[in-house]
């Protein structure tokens, strides 16, 4: 292995592992499309475990530093992409980090079974029941998002004896159901007749909408779409 090497004999935990590869990238010391040494290797020269460095260069892979393939070995990518990272927000906090008043409105509760087109989504087994909920946000007692959610209380435990009218379904799931993976996708809609007496808005209105789904290993927790009020504006970090 040539190049730069982690001390022997002294564990390094994988972050600085991660930190330490990724500058060498950056230098071009292993340019784009470039093979970088074995996971054995490279736990050699840091000394420490194959796993810890398994877990950092899975994390630049994630991160898009990296294209690790089976049987093809790890190199560097091509064309790196930053991707980004988004945390499912509790909406109490982002309205209250705005400095307003958070509250929200429980508008419907109920268990029915799950649709056709639901079950299909979300892979639930044929006769699953879900809760399906809607529920109002407000910011200074104005409309700030209409989320319709539905979940599957197998992989929530406790949702259906959680008192949702004093904590929301939102901030319930943040802190009761951890989840593995999920979908989100981001876009703008017209405001319908039922979404515009909701949030307040005109008719046609043009709406930032969330839709997304969580998951816990196999098993889907809830999919909920967020209607926020005209003028929301979403902001990250890259």
């Amino acid at each position: 292995m040539s190049g730069r090497q982690g001390p022997r004999g002294r564990p390094q935990g994988w972050q600085a592992i991660r930190d330490d590869v990724l500058a060498r990238i950056r230098a071009r010391e292993w340019p784009p499309g470039a093979p970088i040494p074995h996971e054995a290797d490279l736990a050699e020269a840091y000394g420490a475990a194959r796993a810890t460095v398994n877990r950092a260069l899975r994390a630049l892979a994630e991160a898009g530093w990296l294209d690790r393939r089976r049987k093809a070995g790890t190199r560097v990518a091509l064309n790196p992409v930053r991707r980004a990272t988004f945390d499912i927000p509790v909406i109490r906090l982002e309205v209250e980090g705005r400095g307003m008043t958070h509250a929200h409105r429980l508008l419907a509760r109920c268990e029915r079974p799950a649709t056709a087109a639901e079950a299909e989504r979300l892979a639930l087994p044929a006769g699953a029941t879900v809760l399906a909920l809607e529920t109002l946000h407000l910011a200074d007692d104005r409309p700030w998002a209409w989320e319709c959610r539905i979940v599957w209380p197998k992989a929530a435990p406790g949702v259906r004896e959680a008192d949702l009218t004093a904590i929301s379904v939102n901030e319930w799931l943040v802190r009761n159901a951890p989840f593995s993976h999920g979908s989100i996708a981001f876009s703008a809609v017209a405001a319908g007749h039922e979404a515009a007496g909701r949030l307040g808005c005109a008719p046609g209105a043009a709406l930032f909408a969330i839709d997304r789904t969580t998951w816990a290993g196999p098993d889907p927790i809830t999919e909920v779409r967020l209607l926020f009020a005209p003028g929301h504006v979403l902001s990250s970090t890259i």
